[in-house]
């Protein structure tokens, strides 16, 4: 019977998953690295049983090594295609589960009446288009990595290099803020519709908004903050108050103030129940739609106003003293 020594276990370990061309040329190359290394220790003095063990424990793991031999990478996504692999990548979870969501609850919400159902239904599957987003590109990129093959990857262009930043506009402390905010609206218009400080005639809550806008209008009203939200993030990453900024601030406001006002001006924003709750006269029904016009306009227009300012600011050029 012949004793299997511990190199013997080692090199086969190490060539297993070799093709056969290459399997027999480095067990002979590595058999005979190993013995010189044991035989430098036992001519120190040291037992060859010994010798064996410490040489084997010194060239680590027979998977790395053949890993080395075969230049096989063991990584996920090397150097090589790391920094492509995050570009696009953060490139498609910027843009893809939000629109997939978005379709997906519109799709929903012309078979359903249950508004929440709706936002849910919206969200889970923007959270799976995400999770297939990054699966999906790193295992492009996994794969890449490991054939040998040319991707003819454009170079790295000059142009790419960013511009330098002006003094910080928007800080990390406003966009906490404006994301807070805008996701504090968001919670108000869900809740509203079951928990509200008015009781109806049985003791029941009283929506304040018109049920009816779950069909259509409150899903646009809270997509349009979820863009607000995203946008803030966008505005912290530029720093500053652009042109561009400043065109993103004019349409989200406009795509919040005009449903706002049509809703009002037409008497369609506060539910009738919550209307009767309070015994609020048509006369005075009118006031508060006229107000609510005006203060939403108001607002509105001094947030665009502000981002001009901001955008003038930003762009002129510094005062030099002579």
């Amino acid at each position: 019977m012949t004793t299997t020594t511990l190199t013997d276990r080692y090199v086969h370990a190490t060539t297993r998953w070799m093709t056969e061309a290459r399997r027999d040329d480095i067990a002979r190359e590595l058999r005979a690295s190993i013995d010189d290394m044991v035989t430098g220790r036992v001519e120190s003095g040291e037992p060859e049983a010994d010798a064996e063990r410490a040489v084997l424990t010194e060239l680590g793991d027979p998977s790395a090594l053949a890993a080395q031999y075969g230049n096989q990478p063991l990584h996920l996504i090397g150097p090589r295609y790391f920094l492509l692999w995050r570009r696009l990548t953060v490139l498609g979870l910027l843009w893809i589960p939000a629109t997939i969501g978005v379709i997906a609850a519109l799709a929903e919400l012309a078979t359903t009446d249950n508004p929440t159902g709706v936002i849910g239904h919206g969200v889970l599957v923007a959270i799976q288009t995400a999770v297939h987003v990054v699966f999906w590109s790193t295992l492009a990129f996994a794969v890449l990595e490991r054939v040998d093959v040319d991707a003819k990857l454009p170079g790295w262009p000059v142009d790419r290099l960013p511009e330098v930043p002006q003094k910080q506009q928007i800080g990390l402390a406003e966009m906490i803020s404006g994301i807070f905010f805008t996701g504090f609206v968001i919670a108000v218009l869900v809740l509203q519709q079951f928990r509200s400080w008015v009781e109806g005639p049985g003791g029941d809550d009283v929506p304040v908004l018109d049920p009816n806008l779950w069909s259509f209008w409150l899903p646009l009203l809270i997509a349009v903050l979820v863009v607000s939200m995203a946008f803030e993030v966008v505005k912290y990453r530029v720093g500053r108050f652009t042109w561009p900024v400043v065109a993103g601030t004019a349409l989200i406001s406009l795509g919040w103030v005009v449903p706002f006002v049509y809703l009002a001006a037409n008497d369609m924003l506060l539910s009738r129940e919550f209307v009767a709750a309070l015994d609020i006269t048509p006369s005075t029904l009118d006031t508060i739609n006229l107000v609510t016009v005006v203060v939403g306009i108001a607002v509105e227009a001094g947030t665009v106003i502000d981002a001009l300012v901001k955008n003038r600011k930003a762009t002129r050029p510094p005062v030099v003293e002579v």
